[in-house]
Formats: C-alpha cells, sequence, structure tokens
C-alpha cells in the first residue's frame, strides 16, 4: 500500500536526465549477425505458417541467439532506466511482412501482446492518415503529424519497430517519469501528495470506440518501494469537457501545470531519430514518450511508419489498484477458445483478417 515512502525521492537508474545520457550509447543494443539470421529464419517460417496472432506463443517460436539479448532488456525495462533501443535488422530488406514477424516474435518473447483499441488489433501503426493537428478533437495521436505531448501508454510495454522515418522531423523523444517526480517534491513537496490521488482521464479521446467517456487512475504509484508513474495532462484537462466529470481543484491544476513545464525543461529529455529496423522498448512505468511534428514524403509507401506493440509484462510489478488504463484494456484474447473469441471481435466489428500478420502489416486507412 502507498506510504511516506511516496515523499522520498526516487534513487536508482530509472531516474536519469536526458542531458546525461545524450551523446551515449549504453542504451542501445546492437544485433549480431547470428541474431539478425535466427531472426530473419524465424521471420519467414511465422509469414509462411501464417498463425492467428492471438494464439501464437514465444514457445512456437524459441529463440537461441537472442535469449540472452531479451533478458538483458528486460532487465533494463524492468529495473534500469526503463527504455532500450535494439538495432541492426535489414529491413531494408524485408517485406513488411516479414518485418511485423520479426516483431511481433520479439514481442512475445517481452511480453504476451494486447489489444491496442477496441476493433481488437495487435499490432498498431504510427502512421499519419489525416493533416489534423493534435488540438482538433477528431484526431488521433497515431494519425497524424503533429508534435504530440509527453504522455504513457496503456501497457506494460509500449514498443515501437520503424519501417520506414519522416522525411524530416519524427524524433522519439523520452522523459524520465521518477526524475520528473523528484523536481516537483524538490520544488513543491507541498503539492507532490496530490499525484497519488485519482485523476479522471479521457478515454473517448484516446479511443473512438471507446466503452465510456473516462477512467480514473493516479499519477504516481509509490507501492512496497516500487515508483510507476501514468502520465498525459492533456488527457486529464479534456476529460473536463464532459460534464459528470469532477472539477479539478486549483492545487490538481498547479500541480499538473507545474509538472508539464518541469517536463519541457532544456536537458531533462532524450531525443533519438530512429533508423529503418530499430526497435524500442519501453516501460510505461518509468518513462514518458512524445515525438516531434514531422514533414512526411509525398508517396505513401515512402511515409513514415512504425508499428506498435502494447505489452503485458508478468513481473510481479506492485502498483496502485487501478492504476493506468492498463486495468481497462483488454487481452489479446476475449477467451482461451478461438471460436468463441472469433464471435467476439466479430461482435465488436474488428475484422478476423486483422489477426494474421499479412493484414495486420498493413495500417487501416480511412474509409
Amino acid at each position: 500500500m502507498t506510504s511516506s515512502v511516496a515523499l522520498a525521492p526516487v534513487v536508482g537508474a530509472a531516474a536519469w536526465r536526458g542531458d546525461a545520457l545524450s551523446g551515449k550509447d549504453s542504451w542501445i543494443y546492437q544485433f549480431s549477425d547470428e541474431q539478425v539470421a535466427e531472426l530473419e529464419r524465424l521471420g519467414r517460417r511465422f509469414v509462411e505458417t501464417d498463425p492467428d496472432l492471438r494464439f501464437v506463443t514465444a514457445a512456437d517460436y524459441p529463440l537461441d541467439h537472442c535469449a540472452s539479448a531479451i533478458a538483458a532488456w528486460g532487465l533494463d525495462v524492468d529495473r534500469g532506466r526503463g527504455f532500450v533501443l535494439a538495432r541492426g535488422l535489414r529491413t531494408d530488406l524485408y517485406s513488411d511482412a516479414l518485418s511485423a514477424a520479426i516483431y511481433y516474435i520479439l514481442g512475445l518473447h517481452m511480453g504476451d501482446p494486447m489489444r491496442q483499441n477496441e476493433m481488437g488489433d495487435l499490432v498498431d501503426h504510427v502512421y499519419a492518415t489525416s493533416d489534423k493537428m493534435l488540438d482538433d478533437p477528431g484526431a488521433l495521436s497515431a494519425k497524424i503529424r503533429d508534435l504530440l505531448p509527453f504522455h504513457s501508454d496503456s501497457s506494460d510495454i509500449v514498443s515501437l519497430m520503424c519501417l520506414r522515418p519522416a522525411k524530416e522531423g519524427g524524433a522519439s523523444c523520452l522523459v524520465s517519469g521518477a526524475e520528473i517526480y523528484n523536481e516537483i517534491l524538490r520544488r513543491r513537496p507541498d503539492l507532490a501528495p496530490l499525484l497519488l490521488e485519482p485523476f479522471d482521464w479521457d478515454w473517448r479521446r484516446q479511443d473512438h470506440k471507446a466503452p465510456a467517456n473516462t477512467y480514473r487512475s493516479p499519477i504516481v504509484s509509490f507501492v512496497d518501494g516500487v515508483f510507476s508513474m501514468y502520465a498525459g495532462s492533456l488527457y486529464v484537462f479534456t476529460a473536463q469537457d464532459y460534464p459528470e466529470v469532477a472539477r479539478l481543484t486549483e492545487a490538481q491544476i498547479e500541480v499538473l501545470k507545474l509538472f508539464d513545464d518541469i517536463t519541457y525543461e532544456p536537458g531533462m529529455s532524450l531525443e533519438m531519430d530512429f533508423r529503418p529496423g530499430d526497435i524500442q522498448w519501453l516501460s510505461n512505468y518509468a518513462a514518458l514518450h512524445s515525438r516531434t511534428r514531422f514533414i512526411d514524403f509525398p508517396e505513401p509507401q515512402r511515409r513514415r511508419h512504425l508499428l506498435r506493440l502494447w505489452l503485458r509484462r508478468e513481473v510481479g510489478r506492485p502498483i496502485a489498484p487501478g492504476f493506468g488504463k492498463n486495468a481497462v484494456v483488454q487481452d489479446r484474447y476475449a477467451s482461451r477458445e478461438p471460436d468463441a473469441d472469433a464471435a467476439a471481435t466479430q461482435a465488436t466489428g474488428a475484422f478476423e483478417t486483422r489477426f494474421k500478420i499479412g493484414i495486420a502489416a498493413a495500417p487501416r486507412m480511412p474509409s
């Protein structure tokens, strides 16, 4: 349970500053030739076998050469700085289906994929299909080119794989949640406890097919000495548009604004440019992420295109009850029986073909 330890600064590798990591490569993992060959071989088998993405397991595609790398990534994500970038896949030589297959195999070994929307997509796409700006209520952050504010996603791990970078811009930016909290504690210890209390979050703005307008979660969980953060003040403020939501107090508004001010201070965040084949593994409990505004190539096949996985990772991390949107996001199967799950997904308007890698590797285009 939450205790007074929550008012002590967070120490350890998770409390980092971007200006201390920038220019270093300790957070970059380079695949070996043997590892690339193993992943390409298994990826080709995955495409040929074409398993149902809901029911395929890591045991179906065992990794030998990559096993030590995955163990090291897990330590970095769970107990270290909270993220790692894996580099060296030859996606310029692969079909998008093969890239997605390799990515999904690695994802199975890092955790269990989760549905990313009410349509049931297990592999989602960061691919601009609209020129809307983020302040447009109809904009979805993964489908526009605008700058995104720092936020958390709705899983234990959020991962991105770069198929193609932007013509200009589109850098991925990370910031340590623990370091933000430490700064708030240094400057306004009177406001810091408010972060452990529940806030209302705009669910409809994040997913237009969400079953409710809002959900509730604290911003900080501090349980048994383990710090976790779930943030994104944009959706706390837009939740105020719903009349049923309690109004934010002056103190809550003050701590949210202080949170954002600290987040964007020079030196706090780390910026990285994705190369084709790069895979970023990120703990949603440890770091927030954002993206700079970008310019696309005019040809659809050359546009900035990232694949995204949300993963549950069962490592016994203690978190406060109802923490994050993780609690309301579905696992990849509605049931363990394929026929029953097919009926459930069809009833919500999902398409069975999205659970095959060839179709899942292509972004949904607006109708």
